[in-house]
């Protein structure tokens, strides 16, 4: 045994709680009576300040409320920046198939009208041509004076006189003669002085039409005033002229080589 067994205690025995007391005497029944509130709970619950037990389901809830609210709007930005991006994609698409559409079209325009001008030339080429052929039948087919008489006469008959002659550059008859030559002898038989060269004598009289052409008339090939080559119509559709070194002096119908025009001296 301990030599302090026998000592007494000198601390006060603890007295029961009122609240021990009513634990007691509740415990036998199985439920807990608290003198406090005046509440019968279960015996194994656990004791709360009141405080605790009404504001924490408050702080609780507005916690949640903002965190809702919060998650809501950033979702909603989120929506908007997406909403925005979606929206800006699709106008840069719209933009960019815009400029293609438009490059295309100009570039159909462009070739539509490059076609219908390169038609309208071939058109007209068609057209002057078909001209020229028109007028090449009514020269042929231009009446003429097959027996020429007076002036005309002689003039012809000087003409068909020299055919078979010799082409020779600058020769003025009576054994050769140049285009020119050849005409000025000829009007010289019939009282009419003509100027030596091609390219006066292409103006020496009154300009015709090679539809209306009449026997006599001086026919030239460029234009007038610088004609490089002259002859004289003589009637059915012919004319005679110093060609050249090969063919001397020839007679031949016009569309063997047709006449640029014509001047009427008689």
């Amino acid at each position: 045994m301990s030599p302090n067994a026998l000592i007494p205690s000198h601390r006060k025995p603890r007295r029961p709680s009122a609240s021990s007391r009513a634990l007691r005497a509740g415990v036998t029944g199985g439920f807990l009576t608290l003198a406090v509130t005046g509440a019968t709970v279960p015996a194994n619950a656990a004791e709360k300040p009141v405080a605790e037990t009404q504001e924490m389901p408050t702080i609780t809830t507005a916690l949640a409320t903002s965190a809702a609210k919060s998650a809501d709007t950033a979702e909603q930005v989120a929506f908007n920046y997406e909403r925005q991006a979606l929206q800006d994609s699709a106008f840069s698409k719209a933009s960019k198939a815009a400029e293609k559409h438009k490059a295309e079209a100009v570039k159909k325009a462009k070739a539509e009208a490059k076609k219908e001008a390169e038609e309208a030339r071939k058109a007209k080429e068609a057209a002057q041509a078909r001209a020229s052929r028109s007028s090449e039948r009514s020269t042929l087919s231009a009446p003429s004076t097959s027996t020429a008489t007076g002036s005309t006469a002689t003039l012809v008959s000087f003409l068909k006189a020299q055919l078979g002659k010799a082409y020779v550059l600058g020769a003025t008859g009576s054994s050769a003669y140049d285009c020119s030559g050849l005409t000025q002898a000829a009007f010289k038989q019939v009282g009419i002085d003509l100027p030596r060269v091609s390219q006066d004598q292409s103006t020496a009289g009154t300009q015709v039409g090679l539809d209306n052409l009449q026997v006599g008339d001086i026919l030239y090939w460029g234009s007038a005033g610088s004609a490089y080559h002259v002859g004289v119509y003589v009637g059915d559709g012919n004319f005679i002229g110093a060609q050249n070194s090969s063919t001397g002096i020839v007679e031949r119908p016009l569309n063997y080589d047709m006449p640029t025009g014509a001047v009427r001296v008689l």
